[in-house]
């Protein structure tokens, strides 16, 4: 897996030429896990489009097919997720969740996500893992599925469209593509920059 995130370059590149069409199903699924299931928050999501978006600079992949297909991907994994969280959540939260997990936390969560859900929907798609986790919960707080749904694919849209639009206009760079894996893990490191900004300051206010 380490390998396979480092060397997005290469192996996407070797599945574009030897799957042909096919590779854009794999993309789906692949961008569709890392959403749509709260056990895949691990696959790679913001480099994966980064470098798909440079081999549509290529001409090894297109981008009239791309962006379509990974931000239908985006969209319906997460009402997936949602609607796992809103069906299958509840379920748990009786029989497991609910032993540790007090129902006023739950009912501050569905609080919570009916005033901010939206924004924190939108902000979520740039964040690995609370992307996965972030349609499992407000499917768990019952948040309304019209304004789910609405910015999801606001989110979703701005998503997939900023990074595969990145890595094609910059992503074949020389200075770029002769250090894509290092490009690579700064991709992934400013995707987490705002999960450890956020725990430093909570460890700050704990502390005074």
């Amino acid at each position: 897996m380490i390998d396979l995130i480092l060397h997005l370059d290469t192996h996407l590149l070797a599945m574009a030429h030897e799957y042909g069409y096919w590779v854009y199903g794999i993309l789906f699924l692949i961008i569709f896990a890392e959403t749509g299931l709260v056990v895949a928050p691990f696959l790679p999501g913001d480099s994966l489009l980064f470098v798909a978006g440079a081999l549509c600079g290529l001409g090894a992949l297109q981008m009239e097919w791309l962006m379509p297909i990974l931000m239908l991907a985006a969209i319906s994994g997460d009402s997936t997720n949602y609607w796992i969280g809103r069906v299958l959540g509840l379920h748990l939260f009786d029989l497991f969740i609910g032993k540790f997990v007090k129902q006023e936390h739950l009912d501050k969560t569905r609080a919570y996500y009916e005033v901010h859900g939206g924004k924190t929907i939108i902000f979520a798609r740039f964040l690995p893992i609370v992307r996965t986790f972030a349609p499992f919960v407000a499917g768990l707080g019952m948040m309304r599925y019209s304004m789910f749904v609405m910015f999801s694919v606001l989110g979703s849209v701005a998503w997939i469209g900023s990074l595969t639009v990145a890595g094609y206009y910059f992503g074949n760079i020389p200075v770029v593509k002769n250090n894509l894996t290092m490009i690579i893990l700064v991709v992934i490191f400013i995707s987490f920059l705002p999960a450890i900004i956020e725990f430093i300051r909570h460890k700050r206010k704990s502390a005074t």
